[in-house]
C-alpha cells in the first residue's frame, strides 16, 4: 500500500461552524506544495422557505490579502448548491500562491453548519506537516 498521509496536508480554510451570512475563509499558503484541492462539508442546512443557497467557491491571491474568483479553467470540478449532510470537492490547477473557501449564503434565512479545508499534496519534501 502506499503511504499518502506523509504526502498529504489538510488545513482549515473554514472552521466547522453554524452561519447565516456569507463567510471567507482563510487563506491557505500553497509554497512547496505542487497540488491542491478544497473539500467542503455541510451538516444541517436550512431550507424551510426554499429559496435559500449556500454554493461554495475558491478565490485565490498571490499576497493572502486581496482575493478574486479563480477561473473555471483553474479548477477540477465544478461545486453545486450544497445540501444538508454532504461533503464536495474541487481540484486547484492555477498558480497563485495563497486560495480559501467561500461559502455565499442567499435566500430569506439562510443557516448552515459546514466546513472547508484545503487538501495540499505533492510536497516538494516529505514528509508534509
Amino acid at each position: 500500500m502506499r503511504d499518502i498521509k506523509n504526502n498529504l496536508d489538510g488545513v482549515s480554510s473554514i472552521d466547522p461552524a453554524s452561519t447565516t451570512a456569507t463567510t471567507n475563509g482563510s487563506g491557505v499558503d500553497l509554497r512547496d506544495y505542487d497540488g491542491a484541492m478544497m473539500m467542503f462539508q455541510a451538516g444541517t442546512a436550512d431550507t424551510g422557505n426554499g429559496d435559500e443557497t449556500y454554493t461554495p467557491g475558491v478565490e485565490e491571491s498571490d499576497d493572502n490579502s486581496s482575493y478574486s474568483a479563480v477561473a473555471a479553467s483553474d479548477l477540477e470540478g465544478a461545486l453545486a448548491n450544497m445540501t444538508a449532510n454532504s461533503v464536495q470537492r474541487i481540484g486547484y490547477k492555477g498558480a497563485k500562491r495563497y486560495i480559501r473557501a467561500v461559502l455565499p449564503l442567499g435566500g430569506t434565512t439562510p443557516s448552515i453548519n459546514a466546513s472547508a479545508v484545503v487538501v495540499r499534496g505533492l510536497p516538494h519534501r516529505s514528509p508534509s506537516a
